[in-house]
């Protein structure tokens, strides 16, 4: 029998039960192994947030021994989560070297901004156009964060990029588009350049960031969907150019 919690969720995306994070986090505090169900979809988030915040690099290793240790946990809940997030893309298996952090080719790269670059200007449009109140206020609480004018840096960055494109589409309210959006992977994309994310280049996309919601809180479709347009393009120009210097440094 499925879990009710995981087949109400979007494909591709795990969804715990309410009780899953706390029971693990505290049977781990206490040295006991959680639930095999709690206990996978735990290590699924930590890693999931590890993978997207850019700690663990395109390429790592996912060393099963290392991740028993580190969940105190044994082999089934490391593998089964391994195997979930495989199916959602953020990892990859290869022969002799085991479980790897997925690492987009140039080719991944362009072709998902191209598809990403049309779907978010259609949402940035829908969520300008939408007259929905409490969806709105909803919006300006999720994206509250890009009118701090705090320094930032790339983990800090990558979190609320991800934040504010999810509360863009969100406010959208075409559930089908979003579900899209969710398995073109972004924040994968995002993460694999947080190393050339200088302080200039993460105050110009806040700047975008700013001028977007602007527009969507305006009511300007058209301006909103040239904004997030423009805001993506520069995100893949960025994207690409760090694939191909890293591709230059491997060959050199």
């Amino acid at each position: 029998m499925s879990n009710p919690a995981e087949s109400s969720a979007p494909e591709g995306v795990l969804m715990e039960r309410p009780g899953d994070r706390a029971a693990s986090e505290e049977a781990m505090r206490l040295g006991d192994p959680p639930a095999h169900g709690a206990a996978v979809a735990f290590i699924v988030e930590r890693l999931h947030e590890d993978i997207l915040a850019g700690r663990l690099a395109p390429g790592s290793r996912l060393v099963e021994c290392e991740l028993t240790a580190r969940f105190s946990v044994s082999r089934g809940p490391v593998r089964e989560a391994l195997r979930r997030l495989a199916a959602e893309g953020l990892i990859e298996h290869r022969p002799h070297r085991g479980a790897l952090v997925r690492r987009l080719c140039e080719r991944e790269i362009r072709e998902l901004f191209q598809i990403r670059v049309e779907t978010e200007s259609l949402a940035a449009r829908l969520a300008a156009e939408s007259d929905d109140a409490e969806a709105r206020a909803r919006f300006v609480a999720a994206i509250r964060p890009i009118f701090d004018d705090r320094g930032r840096c790339a983990l800090d960055y990558l979190a609320e990029n991800a934040a504010f494109h999810e509360a863009a589409m969100a406010l959208a309210g075409n559930l089908q588009l979003r579900e899209l959006a969710m398995r073109l992977h972004l924040p994968l994309i995002m993460a694999q350049v947080g190393d050339i994310l200088t302080p200039d280049a993460l105050e110009a996309s806040v700047r975008e960031h700013r001028a977007i919601a602007e527009a969507i809180l305006a009511h300007d479709p058209a301006a909103a969907a040239a904004l997030m347009r423009a805001d993506l393009e520069r995100a893949a120009a960025l994207a690409l150019a760090t694939w191909d210097k890293e591709e230059s440094e491997a060959l050199s």
